[in-house]
């Protein structure tokens, strides 16, 4: 286990934090030093003046690339309405296989991406990332069989593995704690804006009259060209921390880094791989209460996203009517998106009640799909675009992660953890759509809904959890938690997780 430095007197000098740690500020890629960060001239209009730069330049960028990534993740399912099964010679279970299988390539990169996403420039991993899923996605078009899908689709989820987790931790090195939940909803928009446009790209695809490629093969070639053109951008772009963005000027950079020292996670120790967060993460009881809750609702996220066409078409819609007829999906999950990360952001220890919400929400959806008439076409649509309520939750669970867990390498690897077990969930969840049921899929609703209210257990369980423990903290100290900018960045130096930094309290 990796030696810690013993701690420093808390009357330590700025200037002898300086001395102390200049190595392990002056990284490569980096342009200003302890000092600017402590000694920058700052004030309430220039932090906003920064804020915003890096609103409109970073969410966006992240934004679209999130929306990239959701519109590919639907294209099996369009390509399900223009015949691929049929194309492929797909019987049984094979088609729910192509889906599980993504996350199978998913969950073999996730701990590799959690070492490198902390010992590789971010920015750039992520653009190399995005690069090659594009490549991967557009190699499906080329797929004559099922073990040639079976192997695209392992591919690429390797390819998309990192971009969640790498964007968390990009958003919790730019913002404030309190700023999180909004930020990481802004990005996650492109998830919600893909479920509204995607079926309208995908019928104008299915509408190119060509003699040499079927329709389903255009939509992968299409799609997956877009994403590694994107990917050249955020190369240039996407940047590693504050500390190099090139969208902000030198002492905007130590602005940056300036105003999120308060929030204690350990946002300057990039580039070091700390072997004593990896299992200080292993034995916090809040990453496994967000693995039990991730891995619940994913056996509701992996049926529905690869069947949601055909549980459509069964209600009764034609083909290109299902392509649109699913916007609305993507237009409930936006209202509650952004419902539910304003009211956390604004409203103190709301964060786990407004993702329980949501799940409730969720679930209403799918009692009604499973309960109601076959006839009742328009009311189990309805449900269904209810149902996917409860993936506004994801960037409230990664602001759990950025809020509340500290040291880079920890932050890191808990959210490895919460994306196996969101692999976990989708992999599982398939299984339960069974080809003898379709399109009604009872089995299937029935998993989504049984997730959903083990979901609500593990957060209402979660919340018990950090009140227990910000009590349990005030209780022994007796005193101010709040640290002055030189002690809170001595912190940082430490490499201190949260179970390890007394003054740390848990957001709920």
């Amino acid at each position: 286990m990796e030696k810690m430095d013993p701690p420093q007197p808390a009357n330590t000098h700025p200037s002898d934090l300086k001395v102390m740690t200049s190595d392990s500020i002056l990284n490569e890629g980096k342009d200003i030093d302890l000092g600017q960060i402590l000694e920058v001239e700052s004030s309430p209009r220039l932090e906003q003046k920064v804020l915003r730069k890096i609103d409109f330049i970073l969410i966006p960028l992240m934004g679209f690339c999130y929306m990239l990534q959701y519109m590919d993740k639907l294209a099996l399912s369009e390509a399900a309405l223009f015949n691929i099964r049929e194309d492929l010679g797909l019987y049984g279970m094979q088609y729910s296989w192509t889906s599980a299988i993504f996350y199978f390539g998913y969950l073999v990169w996730s701990w590799p991406t959690s070492y490198m996403i902390v010992r590789f420039p971010l920015g750039k991993y992520l653009a190399v990332s995005v690069f090659v899923w594009g490549g991967v996605l557009m190699c499906h078009a080329a797929c004559n069989n099922f073990g040639g899908l079976m192997a695209a689709r392992f591919f690429l989820g390797v390819g998309e593995a990192a971009i969640a987790p790498g964007f968390a931790l990009i958003t919790g090195m730019f913002y404030k704690r309190k700023e999180q939940p909004l930020r990481q909803a802004a990005w996650f928009i492109g998830n919600s804006i893909a479920n509204v446009i995607g079926g309208v790209v995908a019928y104008g695809i299915g509408h190119i009259h060509s003699t040499s490629l079927l329709s389903w093969q255009l939509i992968f070639l299409i799609l997956g060209a877009i994403t590694s053109g994107y990917a050249v951008v955020l190369f240039f772009f996407l940047p590693d921390s504050p500390a190099n963005a090139v969208f902000l000027k030198k002492n905007e950079r130590a602005i940056a880094l300036q105003r999120t020292l308060e929030n204690k996670t350990g946002v300057l120790d990039a580039g070091k791989f700390q072997t004593r967060q990896v299992w200080l993460a292993l034995k916090d009881p809040q990453a496994w209460l967000l693995v039990a809750y991730t891995f619940c609702v994913n056996l509701c996220n992996g049926g529905v996203t690869t069947f949601s066409t055909i549980l459509a078409q069964g209600f009764g819609y034609s083909t290109f009517k299902v392509l649109l007829i699913l916007m609305p999906t993507g237009a409930a999950q936006l209202i509650f998106l952004i419902f539910s990360s304003t009211f956390a952001t604004y409203i103190p220890s709301s964060r786990i009640i407004m993702m329980a919400l949501n799940c409730v929400v969720a679930m209403i959806g799918y009692l009604l799909v499973y309960n109601l008439d076959e006839d009742a076409h328009v009311a189990k649509m309805a449900g269904l675009c209810l149902g996917s309520v409860f993936a506004a939750n994801i960037p409230l669970s990664l602001s759990l992660i950025s809020s509340n867990v500290a040291g880079l390498t920890k932050k890191s690897v808990v959210s490895a953890m919460l994306f196996i077990a969101y692999c976990v969930g989708n992999i599982v969840g398939p299984q339960f759509y069974f080809a003898s049921e379709e399109p009604t899929y009872e089995s299937g609703i029935r998993s989504a809904i049984a997730g959903l209210v083990l979901g609500i257990a593990s957060l209402a369980v979660l919340y018990a959890y950090y009140a227990w423990e910000n009590r349990r903290r005030d209780s022994l100290s007796g005193a101010s938690h709040e640290m002055a900018a030189d002690q809170q960045l001595h912190s940082e130096m430490l490499n201190l997780t949260d179970q390890e930094n007394a003054s740390f309290r848990y957001v709920l």
